[in-house]
């Protein structure tokens, strides 16, 4: 098989397999903070000398390192996210274990379209996200992005580098697949 790397593709030629990914780099300096309130939780349970009692101190301590936590790893699942196009199937993978992820089978989608300007502000905020009116996204960052509509009524959007090179495999693939037949 082989992997698209940004800028290798040459006009109408679509690799077995295409793969793009999108970094948002300020998730780094989020995941930091979360890493400096986990550790303020430790230090204040191991050098604590706080005169109001134990339960202030354990709130304070649990809080902290709670909080930590939540922030550092919800900041690095969406630090990137990856995509993968093959000859039957479309996933996206998020942060460094690949999770949350999601497999959408080609046979599943209607269309494909490049849009060019996808920002957090759209989707409210960062990370996987669910809206009523627009449907489901990944977003890691602003910029550029695809959006599937599935055969269902749903759309899914992903931001994405060269997101128009994938809009143009994935339309490749459609006229492949049979809509809602199942893939393999």
């Amino acid at each position: 098989m082989r992997d698209h790397r940004h800028g290798e593709n040459a006009p109408h030629a679509h690799p077995d397999v295409w793969t793009g990914r999108a970094t948002n780099r300020v998730q780094w300096l989020l995941a930091l903070i979360g890493a400096a309130c986990m550790a303020l939780g430790i230090e204040l349970a191991v050098d604590s000398a706080w005169t109001s009692g134990i339960v202030p101190l354990v709130m304070a301590v649990v809080g902290c390192i709670a909080a930590g936590l939540l922030v550092l790893f919800g900041t690095l699942a969406f630090v990137h996210v990856a995509l993968r196009v093959d000859e039957q199937h479309l996933e996206v993978r998020c942060g460094h274990m690949g999770l949350p992820r999601r497999r959408i089978p080609l046979s599943d989608v209607a269309g494909a379209t490049y849009i060019s300007h996808v920002t957090p502000r759209h989707w409210g905020g960062w990370g996987y996200r669910w809206r009523p009116e627009k449907g489901t996204a990944v977003v890691v960052r602003r910029g550029e992005g695809v959006v599937l509509e599935l055969w269902d009524g749903h759309t899914f959007t992903i931001t994405v580098d060269d997101a128009e090179a994938a809009v143009q495999v994935i339309k490749a693939r459609l006229g492949r697949t049979k809509p809602g037949a199942a893939a393999h």
